[in-house]
């Protein structure tokens, strides 16, 4: 999935070129790292890319050796439940009783080899069970901005990985509930990773968001995506589907994850300073009496910081970001202002 705007990730990830595009986590974007990943695992052939129509001929130049007939183009963005439901139709029409692997592009995961093992098992696990299976991750924080998994008890075991029931979904809890979720240690963190058989995943589209999959379903049927995208409710895969399914399942996984949702994540899986401080993109950085803070910038670019700390400075191109860095989920509040008042900037 490589439709995301990435608007926390601004002014580097702009409208033409979203977070999924960029060298956020290493040398190469996050799209082709992700892809990368795969290798050994999945085949190219067996590889699809769904992001947007603007984006395509960028989603080529960075997966070159991706089939043509792989890459499907949305033209307005309808968040997840759309992207997985145009995949599986069109999945279904050449693999009809295939597994599937559901997986965002803008994700740091390491080793891969790890995350390898832990898919091949949750697909081995899939293809014997009517069952969506998620990733869930084992929390290290109380962390607010995730989505949480309630895990039941253990219902099978694969490559030595359990797989477990889910009793339930939590939306982004406060503080508290988030605090007690930690320490009561049967909730994970829900990654947004899933994987289930085609026919499963379409019957529960079906089931729980039948108009979006009935729409879909004749449009490509009739090649008429970019009609019927225009009627389709803009809604997650999780709340369309999986909140309302009954058999759910959750693999709790232990390699190193992030989603990388704002400049402020970078400290965690880039390499740091002896004063804790991170610079990505390229840019060299000085800092003299500064600690915590994170620099972007372009290759042969400097950013000096004196005296300043948990700061986040971005330049790209004509715009620079300053702010501070428990600030940084806040940037998409500056990109709707850009949106009304200065649009050539987002």
């Amino acid at each position: 999935m490589a439709g995301g705007s990435g608007t926390r990730f601004w002014p580097a990830s702009r409208r033409a070129v979203p977070k999924q595009f960029l060298p956020i986590a290493g040398g190469r974007s996050m799209l082709a790292q992700t892809a990368a990943r795969l290798r050994g695992a999945v085949e190219w052939e067996k590889t699809i890319v769904v992001t947007s129509r603007d984006h395509a001929d960028l989603a080529r130049r960075h997966l070159p050796k991706l089939p043509p007939e792989n890459l499907l183009a949305e033209p307005l963005g309808r968040n997840t439940a759309a992207c997985v439901a145009w995949a599986a139709i069109e999945i279904a029409k050449r693999e009809p009783d295939s597994v599937q692997a559901v997986l965002p592009s803008d994700h740091v995961i390491a080793p891969a080899k790890e995350f390898r093992r832990v898919l091949l098992a949750a697909a081995e696990e899939a293809a014997e069970r009517s069952a969506l299976l998620t990733f869930g991750i084992r929390p290290t924080s109380p962390a607010t901005g995730y989505g949480w998994i309630e895990a039941g008890p253990p219902v099978a075991q694969r490559r030595g990985t359990p797989v477990h029931r889910v009793e339930r979904f939590v939306e982004k809890p406060d503080r508290a509930r988030a605090e007690a979720f930690l320490a009561g240690g049967r909730h994970l963190w829900n990654s947004g990773m899933f994987v289930w058989r085609t026919d499963v995943i379409l019957r529960s589209l079906g089931e729980h968001a039948g108009a979006l999959h009935e729409r879909l379903r004749r449009a490509v049927d009739e090649g008429a995506i970019e009609s019927a995208y225009a009627d389709l409710p803009s809604v997650s895969i999780d709340v369309a589907v999986l909140e309302k399914a009954a058999e759910v399942l959750v693999v709790p996984v232990d390699f190193t994850w992030s989603d990388v949702g704002s400049w402020s994540a970078l400290p965690g899986i880039l390499p740091v300073d002896p004063a804790g401080n991170c610079a990505a993109g390229g840019v060299a950085l000085l800092a003299e009496d500064s600690t915590g803070c994170v620099a972007w910038g372009k290759s042969g670019e400097l950013t000096a910081l004196l005296g300043v700390h948990d700061l986040v400075v971005v330049r790209s191109g004509k715009v620079t970001l300053v702010c501070p860095r428990e600030r940084a989920q806040d940037v998409r509040r500056l990109v709707a202002r850009l949106e009304r008042e200065a649009p050539g900037f987002r």
